[in-house]
């Protein structure tokens, strides 16, 4: 990680732990946001307006937080408003790097060899994880956010005079319903999956499988219609999605979340197979990034070998591409 903007230590998937062994995630520290005229957004400084060609998101596609802000661009019809350069899926002692991998684009800004060349030119002296995704201004050359769920609201409204963009994601008369159902699908799956996989205590690893499949289990029963909220697309269903599609694949092996697969629960396999087919989502995944980024964790794979399959997933993928 960065400590006072200097590199000091080879990355590590835990970031913190808790005295139970549970696994604590780095809170995001850039928070700005971009809007229609420039104002301040709920947090941060003004200055960031909505303009073409002016933004730039740095992903990784194994990423389900980077995933988001991908699948949002893709629906609201950003894509040549705001370009994506795509790191490095094999997380290094540096952590995320640029090119040398297919799929994987050299940075075209500062010809940086890693992510965390971004963080220090946006905070000479940061301190923290250099994560992804990242939201850069290239005409105040700074970071606008590191925050998913930050950018994928302000990809839902902020560019909407330029593109007005359907599904609205984030509709008013949902937003309590939105935020309620946001964090607790966060806290035991999103958030779940990763709280089992590096848990350092046999009790946070009970706990933490414990909650994905009692989530797994009544995300099931709710999904009576075509997405969380009915016929009603939002940001719940990525939020949701981008953790199915890798649960399969990366999750129920590395991560020990092997109880049961998606592929066992009817409904959640059926809503992953029609998100999927929506215009512009399977472009967003790459099970090849998917299985090379998780994988290539030293902590939890030393040898870095990675699995073949699984073979329903990569036959679900074959054919939403058509």
């Amino acid at each position: 990680m960065l400590v006072n903007g200097k590199w000091t230590a080879n990355w590590q998937p835990v970031q913190a732990k808790d005295e139970q062994g549970r696994f604590v995630r780095q809170v995001s520290s850039f928070r700005n946001w971009i809007t229609a005229d420039g104002s301040p957004g709920p947090t941060g400084t003004g200055g960031f307006k909505a303009e073409a060609g002016r933004y730039r998101l740095y992903v990784a596609l194994i990423c389900p937080w980077a995933s988001r802000t991908l699948i949002a661009r893709k629906l609201k019809g950003l894509d040549g408003l705001i370009p994506v350069t795509v790191v490095n899926p094999v997380l290094t002692d540096e952590g995320w790097a640029f090119g040398g991998y297919p799929g994987a684009d050299a940075d075209p800004l500062h010809g940086a060899a890693h992510i965390h060349e971004l963080y220090t030119r946006a905070d000479a002296s940061f301190t923290g994880r250099a994560t992804v995704p990242v939201l850069w201004d290239t005409r105040t050359d700074t970071m606008v956010s590191n925050e998913s769920a930050d950018i994928l609201r302000m990809f839902d409204t902020a560019f909407a005079e330029l593109v007005p963009g359907k599904p609205v994601l984030y509709p008013t008369d949902l937003a309590k319903e939105i935020d309620a159902l946001n964090a607790e699908v966060y806290d035991s799956l999103n958030n779940g999956v990763y709280k089992a996989g590096f848990a350092s205590t046999q009790q946070a690893y009970d706990e933490a499988v414990a909650g994905v499949f009692a989530m797994l289990d009544r995300l099931e029963t709710r999904l009576t219609g075509n997405y969380l909220f009915g016929d009603q697309f939002t940001e719940t269903d990525i939020r949701l999605f981008v953790t199915l599609i890798r649960f399969d694949a990366a999750y129920h092996g590395l991560f020990k979340t092997n109880l049961r697969q998606i592929a066992d629960y009817p409904r959640l396999q059926a809503y992953m197979e029609r998100v999927l087919r929506l215009p512009g989502v399977a472009e967003t995944v790459n099970i090849d990034h998917i299985k090379a980024g998780y994988y290539s964790i030293k902590a939890l794979n030393p040898n870095r070998i990675v699995p073949a399959g699984p073979e329903h997933v990569l036959r679900l993928l074959t054919s939403a591409r058509g």
